[in-house]
């Protein structure tokens, strides 16, 4: 999906719903869209604090001027990528509110990648486990885990409206990456069916639009996944194969220097299929199983 003609609503303060605000972090970027989109859920008075995004001066004063009187309840972050959790600790110091959400997770990745890479500063007062709630002046926002963009994705369901929340797990504007060696494929998809088993009203992404039918779309991402599995045997068939030989015939058209990042998600799905049994390997080298 293009971005939409700018200027961007970048700092502002959008009115999604009565309970649900936005505002977009200044950070767009091939692989952010637009920005990082921090959400502000609850009432004039009371309100949570969720996926800060950046620590970037300008959007934390944004997000001060958006919060104006209430009290914060909480900060609260889906998952430990940069473009999303290290607003959190200077926004704790300016407010006092506690962070609580996903687990702390820290990996050294020294492959290519096409997201942000972890955030060494995130330290949660409190996790949440899967099921548990925050409850608000006239709102519960309550914690779906969603592991496979990472290990520790949350996403997070505001009860009231039928409004899910869902950081990266499912955007508005492309298919999220998966990148070994925390991202991991066979738990994405199972991710994905468990959202398509739920009845959300809207998905409210970290990037891209709101997601108006939630279900129509997790299907075409579970049939996108299921066809790059069906790419990847197909160029096995032709004879054992590395990654880098593989990417250019399965993206085609796509910018090579977007190549490296490709490949992680192919990666990704090998290691799935591998566990399936499939394919095999040999170093480097992926071949359809004897």
């Amino acid at each position: 999906m293009d971005a939409p003609t700018r200027p961007w609503p970048t700092g502002k303060v959008e009115v999604l719903e009565p309970l649900v605000r936005r505002v977009l972090a200044p950070n767009p970027s091939p692989f952010t869209y637009t920005g990082t989109q921090t959400y502000l859920i609850g009432t004039a008075a009371d309100v949570v604090v969720l996926d800060p995004g950046p620590n970037d001066p300008a959007h934390i004063d944004a997000l001060l001027a958006a919060i104006g009187d209430a009290r914060v309840r909480t900060i609260t972050c889906t998952h430990t990528h940069r473009d999303h959790s290290p607003a959190a600790a200077p926004l704790k110091l300016l407010t006092g509110a506690e962070i609580v959400g996903c687990a702390p997770l820290v990996l050294d990745t020294s492959g290519p990648r096409a997201d942000a890479p972890f955030d060494t500063t995130y330290a949660p007062d409190r996790v949440m486990q899967d099921g548990e709630a925050i409850a608000g002046d006239g709102y519960t926002l309550r914690a779906v885990a969603t592991p496979g963009h990472t290990s520790n994705h949350l996403c997070f369901a505001l009860e009231q409206t039928g409004a899910l929340f869902t950081g990266d797990h499912v955007m508005g504007w492309s298919t999220s990456v998966v990148s070994p060696p925390d991202g991991d494929m066979a738990a994405y998809m199972l991710s994905l069916t468990l959202l398509y088993d739920r009845a959300d009203r809207v998905y409210y992404p970290a990037h891209g639009p709101a997601v108006e039918k939630p279900q129509q779309l997790v299907r075409g991402m579970v049939g996108h996944r299921r066809q790059r599995e069906r790419q990847i045997l197909r160029q096995l068939e032709h004879g054992p194969q590395a990654i880098p030989d593989m990417v250019p015939a399965m993206y085609k058209g796509t910018d090579p220097g977007l190549y490296p990042a490709a490949g992680m998600s192919v990666l990704a799905h090998l290691i799935d299929l591998e566990q399936k049994g499939k394919v095999s390997r040999q170093g480097e080298t992926w071949r359809l199983a004897a």
